[in-house]
């Protein structure tokens, strides 16, 4: 059970650096403006080795935005609930922290599954035929890394509560 919670834990902590350095990063899309290489995230856009702020309040990116700084919140709380699995608190007996982290990390994977499809949908559809040459970047890339990460630690501390499930049901003997 606790070999489960460490690697669900692991991939937990690992997710949730990758989801907020995707969302801060500015290497979501790369394409070449002008003859030079430009490059965007969800807040800046660079062109010709200068950043600017993304001012234009389009939806596609404030959804994006919205379901990656979500998906990374309930990731952050996924991670109290399964450090705090590991303490045995006899006034939280009824309320089992492995399935509730479980849970906040299968929440985390929906919110980044939504912004990413929600970024890609938009980017393929509508930016990409208004740039030739462009290509999705490492920052967009993190971004389902830590999809994968956060499903991977939902299963390992499903995993971890269905074994104290099946210890508990057991008993003693």
């Amino acid at each position: 059970m606790y070999s489960f919670m460490g690697g669900g834990l692991f991939c937990a902590i690992v997710g949730n650096i990758l989801l907020v350095v995707s969302t801060a990063t500015d290497y979501w899309m790369q394409y070449r403006l002008s003859g030079s290489f430009a490059h965007q995230g969800l807040w800046r856009y660079c062109m010709s080795g200068k950043c600017y702020m993304q001012t234009d309040s389009i939806a596609y990116w404030n959804a994006t935005r919205a379901f990656m700084i979500l998906s990374a919140m309930s990731c952050f709380a996924g991670i109290i609930a399964g450090i705090l699995s590991f303490a045995h608190f006899s006034a939280f007996e009824r309320f089992n922290r492995s399935f509730a982290a479980g849970i906040m990390f299968f929440v985390s994977t929906l919110f980044v599954l939504l912004a990413m499809a929600i970024y890609t949908g938009v980017t393929v559809n509508f930016l990409g035929k208004r740039f030739g040459d462009w290509r999705f970047s490492w920052s967009y890339i993190l971004g389902w890394v830590a999809l994968l990460m956060t499903f991977f630690a939902g299963i390992f501390y499903m995993c971890a509560y269905r074994m104290h499930e099946c210890r508990r049901m057991a008993g003693p003997r």
